[in-house]
């Protein structure tokens, strides 16, 4: 009973819905006329309006024809049985309707270019951005009449020659767009070139020109985009308008995948280095030629300006230290190599300016980032002026003892007695005490003798006078000084300062004190050291058996 049932739901079922198909592809028929009559009624009022009342009735007519073509397509998809006749009259009006629309749009076009040239500045961005409009709308029109012959070949109806005619005016548009897009291209990069050098008051109207013309390029790209894939469907080899739209835009898409493309784009890459080896290697390689040139001829004027200016410097007048003379002769040179740099950038065609300028921003970062490094160039600058040292003094500074070997405007280097090189950051020694030992052509040599309490004082003086009036180094002037200085606890000190040259300072001071031991040896007399007595205080016995307090004070 239940399967008779089902039986019988199933077959109502099919019986309406085969009543019900006919009804439903009667009614889109009857739709797509009503559509079709109000597309006619719009473009016959369209016709009777100027201005943009003309303008706004076309829009609506190209909105309601969209609507319309999209139930066209689909019955076209999926048609009713004996409805074929219909569709081929439809389609046959939307060829002639997307004609007539193409025909419009480019009589419109050639009057809105006018306008737009003789436009104020002010109102050509709005002219702009309805031309570009415009114009899409034109290679639509070629896209719709593609699907127009296309639908045609689905209901039977042979249409090449008509597809052959279209091909041929898609390859046209393609070739216009292209040189367009080239074109406005070219004017894009122009501009901005200029407004990098504009003065303000040139650089509103290039600005505006500037955006203009982005638009342009813009609008030339979904142009070339939407006609290249039209193209292909037309069978039509779009492979160098995709080239021209990846080398403007810069953007990956599928269509670079394709072999032809890539061998298209690698074509152009090496024709392009090929054209451009052929025309400028021998300029290049005569600039290079300039450039290495200037670079030798500076190479010798910074050796030359370096002796000039150490003649300069070393004449005695100026009284410059050696660390003076050495900045200097270095930073000339350097000038004078830096300045020939700098021509021989610019006649191999480098801008100089962002150069500078970039040097300028560099110098703002790397102070920041090198406060260290400037606080030293700071002191060294200042220790240049100041001169505390020179290049030879043997020094005390920045904790270092030993001679000064080098100097530069960051740190210097010292050279210590057992040979060892340390550098010392300028900072550091200028922010420190410096003690200059050698800076002076005259020294005094402090030296201190002792004798014993039983010699005798007359006797060691006349010793002290004999070694010091007798050695070849020690100077007359100014006098020396020998005296008795302490009478110390084991011991009678003198004190012996002979004056003597810089650099003989350390020869006395050995050669005083070797002759000191031994004329005191030959004279008798004694050189104490250290000592003292000691007293032993001996117990008797009978304290021994005292009580514990008074041996508890005894110990004590």
């Amino acid at each position: 009973m239940i399967r008779k049932f089902l039986l019988l739901f199933t077959l109502l079922a099919l019986s309406f819905s085969t009543l019900a198909e006919p009804e439903t592809a009667q009614s889109k028929l009857d739709d797509l006329a009503q559509l079709n009559q109000e597309v006619m009624a719009l473009y016959q009022t369209s016709k009777s309006r100027t201005g943009s009342t003309r303008d706004v009735l076309r829009m609506q007519v190209l909105n309601k024809n969209d609507d319309l073509r999209d139930q066209l397509g689909q019955l076209i998809s999926a048609p009713p049985e004996g409805a074929e006749g219909k569709l081929i009259d439809y389609v046959r009006h939307q060829i002639r309707y997307t004609a007539a629309t193409a025909r419009y749009l480019d009589q419109k076009i050639k009057v809105d270019e006018k306008a737009l040239d003789s436009a104020p500045q002010e109102e050509q961005l709005l002219k702009q951005k309805q031309l570009d409009e415009e114009r899409q709308l034109s290679v639509q029109m070629l896209g719709d009449q593609w699907t127009n012959y296309h639908w045609l070949e689905q209901l039977g109806i042979k249409t090449a020659k008509d597809k052959t005619k279209l091909a041929k005016d898609i390859s046209e548009r393609l070739e216009f767009v292209s040189a367009s897009l080239e074109y406005n291209h070219q004017q894009e990069k122009e501009l901005s070139k200029q407004l990098k050098d504009a003065s303000d008051s040139e650089k509103s109207a290039l600005q505006l020109m500037h955006i203009l013309t982005q638009r342009k390029v813009s609008s030339d790209i979904d142009r070339l985009n939407y006609l290249a894939s039209l193209g292909d469907k037309a069978e039509i080899d779009t492979s160098d308008y995709k080239k021209q739209q990846f080398e403007v835009t810069g953007d990956l898409t599928n269509d670079i995948l394709n072999i032809q493309v890539i061998y298209s784009i690698f074509s152009a890459w090496t024709d392009n280095l090929k054209k451009w080896l052929v025309d400028y290697t021998p300029q290049v390689l005569f600039k290079i030629f300039i450039f290495i040139l200037v670079i030798l001829v500076f190479r010798l004027l910074k050796n030359l300006t370096r002796r000039v200016v150490k003649r300069a410097v070393s004449s005695p007048n100026l009284r410059m230290s050696q660390l003076m003379q050495d900045f200097f002769i270095s930073m000339s040179g350097k000038a004078v190599f830096f300045i020939g740099l700098l021509i021989a950038l610019s006649q191999i065609g480098l801008n100089l300016a962002p150069v500078l300028t970039g040097f300028g921003v560099a110098g703002v970062i790397v102070g920041f980032a090198l406060q260290d490094t400037l606080s030293n160039f700071a002191s060294g600058m200042m220790l240049l002026i100041y001169r505390p040292f020179d290049v030879g003094d043997f020094v005390e500074a920045g904790g270092v003892s030993g001679k000064v070997s080098h100097m530069s405007l960051v740190n210097t280097t010292i050279r210590t007695f057992d040979n060892q090189i340390i550098i010392v950051p300028n900072s550091k020694i200028w922010g420190d005490t410096i003690k200059n030992v050698t800076h002076e052509r005259v020294r005094r040599v402090d030296m201190v003798f002792s004798i014993g309490y039983s010699d005798s004082i007359e006797q060691a003086e006349a010793v002290l006078h004999d070694i010091i009036d007798s050695h070849p180094a020690v100077l007359r002037a100014p006098e020396k000084t020998i005296k008795v200085h302490t009478l110390n606890t084991s011991s009678v000190d003198f004190i012996v300062r002979p004056w003597v040259k810089t650099d003989d300072y350390w020869d006395v001071y050995w050669d005083v004190t070797r002759a000191v031991k031994l004329r005191f040896d030959q004279a008798g007399l004694t050189i104490p050291f250290p000592q003292q007595d000691v007293y032993l205080h001996m117990v008797k016995q009978e304290n021994l058996n005292a009580s514990p307090s008074v041996h508890n004070s005894l110990l004590q």
